[in-house]
C-alpha cells in the first residue's frame, strides 16, 4: 500500500482536492490544507524533503510582494465608487432615452450601459445589481418578456470579465507570466465582438417575436428634436476626430495610437462645444443632448484615462488603475455624491474582496509547492499531453473541462487551481499563452451565468421583483450561455481576434516560456523548475536546506 500510494500520489492529491472542494469547504482552506497535508504525506514517504516546509513562508511572501496583483483593488475601488455614486442610473436613464422608442430599444441599451460599466467598473455584482434595480422593472412594465430582460441584464453584466479593465485577465496575467497590458490588448477585440453579438440576439429577437421586446411610444415631436440634437452634437465629434487624425502630429504614431487620440480629441470637442452652450446659456443643443455630453462622455474620458494609456503603453495595469480609481473621485466630487459613508463603503468592499483574491491564492501557491514536489505537473502533462488531436484534441478537452467546472466553481478559482497546470502543457504545445488566456477568461465568464449556480443568477434574483419566478432568470440566462459558447469556438477558429492587437507574434521578450522544467531529483530531494512562476523559489528551498545542513 505504501508502494502504491508513493507512486500515484500525484493523482490521488488531485483528487483529494476536488473532494475537498465539493465537500463545500472555503477554498482558500481547503487548497492550502491539502498542500500542507499531502506535503507531510511526501515527507513520510521520502518523496519530500523536511525543508520543503521552510519554502511554505517564502511562497506567501511571493503573493504578497506580487506588484501586479495591486491593480485588483484599485480597480475594485474604482468600480465600486463610481458604482456607489449612481453612475449606473444616469447611463441607463439617458441611454434608454436615445434607444427606447426602437423595438428592442431597451433591452439594446442595458447592452451597451453594461460593455460600458464593464469597461469603468470591472465588477459583475455591481453591474448586475445596478442594471436589476434600474431597468428590470422598467422592461417588464414596457411588456417585456421576463426572460429576455432578466438574460440581457444578466449576460451584459458578465461583459465585466472580458471586457478590460477586467480582474479575471489580471489574475490571469498573472498565473500565465504574461504581461497584463498584452492580456488587455487581445481581450479588447473579442469583449467588443461578444457585445455584438448580445446585441445582434436582443435586435434578432425583437424583429421575430415583437411582442418580447416592444418599442416604448414616442412621446411627442419634442423627443424626435432632441434626438437630432444628439445626432449633431455626435456629427461634430465625427468630424473633430477625423480633422484631427489629420494633423501631422499624429501621423508618427501607430495606427491604433491615431485612431484612440482621434476619439479623444473627437469627443473632447462636442463636450467643449456643449460646455460652451451650457455656460453661454445659448440653448443651442437639447436636453437630450447636453446629458449625452455630460453624462456619457466623462465615463468614456475614464476608459481612455485608464485603458488608453495602458494600450498607447503610457502606463502599467497597476499605474492605469491608480489614474481611474483617481478619476472616479473626481468624478463622484463632480457629481457632488462623495460622501464619508460612500467612501467608507467602497473602501470596505475593496478590503473584502482583495482579501479573498490573495488568500486563495496563497492556497494555490501552498497546494502547487507540494503538487509540483512530488512531479505532479508531470503526471497532468502526460495525462494531457497523451490527448488524440495534438494542439487541437488539448484545446477542445481543456475547453470542454473548463466549461464543466464552471458549474461549480467561479473564476478565481479556476484561474487559480487549473491554470497554473494548464499553462506549461499549452506552452509546450506551442499555444501563444496570450491567447490561451483570453480564450480561458471567455470561456471562464460563462460561470456567472451556469443555471443553477451562476453568480450573476444570484445577484439578479436578490434584486428582482418576486412575481418574477426565478425558473424565468434560469431560462432567460440559457441563450446567453449559448451565444458565449459561439464566442469561444470564434476565438478558436480566428486566432486574429485576440492576437491582431498585440503587434507581433512574441509580446513577452525576455518572458519565455514557463514551467517547462523537469525536477531532478537527487538524493531524495526535489528541486522545482528554474522557469518556475513562483521567481526565487528555488533559491529559497536551497537556502532552507542550507540552514538545515542539507545542502551539500
Amino acid at each position: 500500500m505504501t508502494a502504491w500510494l508513493a507512486a500515484n500520489l500525484a493523482p490521488v492529491m488531485f483528487f483529494a482536492m476536488v473532494l475537498f472542494l465539493l465537500s463545500g469547504a472555503p477554498v482558500a482552506f481547503a487548497l492550502a490544507t491539502c498542500g500542507i497535508v499531502f506535503g507531510l504525506i511526501g515527507i513520510e514517504l521520502g518523496l519530500l524533503s523536511a525543508s520543503l516546509v521552510q519554502a511554505m513562508p517564502d511562497r506567501v511572501f511571493g503573493v504578497m510582494s506580487n506588484d501586479t496583483l495591486l491593480a485588483i483593488p484599485f480597480f475594485t475601488f474604482m468600480g465600486l465608487l463610481l458604482e456607489r455614486s449612481g453612475m449606473a442610473e444616469d447611463l441607463l436613464d439617458t441611454v434608454g432615452r436615445l434607444f427606447g422608442t426602437l423595438r428592442g430599444g431597451l433591452a439594446v441599451a442595458v447592452v451597451l450601459v453594461g460593455a460600458m460599466l464593464a469597461a469603468t467598473t470591472g465588477v459583475v455584482a455591481a453591474s448586475v445589481i445596478s442594471m436589476g434595480l434600474i431597468s428590470l422593472p422598467i422592461m417588464l412594465r414596457a411588456g417585456y418578456d421576463a426572460r429576455l430582460a432578466s438574460g440581457v441584464i444578466a449576460a451584459s453584466g458578465t461583459l465585466a470579465q472580458i471586457i478590460p479593465p477586467s480582474l479575471v485577465l489580471i489574475v490571469l496575467g498573472d498565473q500565465l507570466n504574461r504581461p497584463v497590458g498584452d492580456m488587455y490588448r487581445g481581450a479588447l477585440l473579442p469583449g467588443l465582438v461578444l457585445t455584438g453579438l448580445y446585441l445582434v440576439y436582443v435586435l434578432a429577437m425583437a424583429w421575430l417575436k415583437p411582442h418580447s421586446a416592444p418599442a416604448l411610444p414616442e412621446a411627442d415631436d419634442h423627443d424626435a428634436a432632441e434626438r437630432r440634437g444628439v445626432w449633431a452634437l455626435f456629427a461634430l465629434a465625427v468630424a473633430a476626430g477625423v480633422a484631427a487624425s489629420q494633423l501631422p502630429a499624429l501621423q508618427a504614431h501607430t495606427t491604433d495610437a491615431r485612431a484612440l487620440l482621434s476619439v479623444t480629441a473627437g469627443g473632447a470637442v462636442a463636450w467643449l462645444a456643449a460646455l460652451a452652450d451650457r455656460l453661454l446659456r445659448l440653448n443651442l443643443l437639447p436636453d437630450l443632448a447636453r446629458r449625452v455630453a455630460f453624462v456619457l462622455m466623462p465615463p468614456l474620458a475614464l476608459i481612455f484615462l485608464v485603458l488608453g494609456t495602458i494600450y498607447l503603453g503610457l502606463a502599467t495595469p497597476t499605474e492605469g488603475g491608480a489614474m481611474g480609481a483617481a478619476g472616479a473621485l473626481l468624478m463622484a466630487l463632480a457629481r457632488r455624491r462623495l460622501s464619508g459613508e460612500l467612501l467608507n463603503q467602497a473602501l470596505d468592499r475593496t478590503v473584502r474582496l482583495t482579501c479573498f483574491v490573495l488568500f486563495i491564492l496563497i492556497g494555490a501557491r501552498l497546494f502547487s509547492l507540494t503538487f509540483y514536489g512530488i512531479d505532479g505537473h508531470l503526471w497532468v502533462e502526460h495525462l494531457l499531453l497523451s490527448l488524440p488531436g495534438g494542439q487541437t484534441g488539448f484545446l477542445i478537452a481543456v475547453m470542454l473541462l473548463v466549461f464543466v467546472l464552471a458549474f461549480f466553481l467561479d473564476f478565481f478559482e479556476l484561474a487559480f487551481i487549473l491554470v497554473p497546470l494548464l499553462a506549461p502543457v499549452a506552452d509546450k504545445l506551442g499555444i501563444d499563452l496570450v491567447w490561451f488566456g483570453v480564450l480561458l477568461a471567455v470561456n471562464m465568464q460563462t460561470s456567472f451565468m451556469h443555471p443553477p449556480f451562476g453568480f450573476a443568477l444570484f445577484y439578479l434574483r436578490s434584486v428582482a421583483p418576486k412575481t418574477l419566478p426565478t425558473r424565468d432568470i434560469y431560462w432567460g440566462a440559457v441563450p446567453f450561455v449559448g451565444i458565449q459558447i459561439v464566442m469561444v469556438a470564434l476565438v478558436l477558429a480566428f486566432p486574429q481576434l485576440v492576437t491582431a492587437n498585440l503587434g507581433g507574434p512574441q509580446r513577452a521578450a525576455g518572458q519565455g516560456s514557463v514551467m517547462d522544467a523537469d525536477y531532478g531529483r537527487g538524493a531524495g530531494q526535489p528541486l522545482l523548475p528554474a522557469g518556475h512562476p513562483d521567481a526565487g523559489l528555488e533559491a529559497a528551498i536551497e537556502r532552507a536546506e542550507a540552514l538545515s545542513g542539507g545542502a551539500e
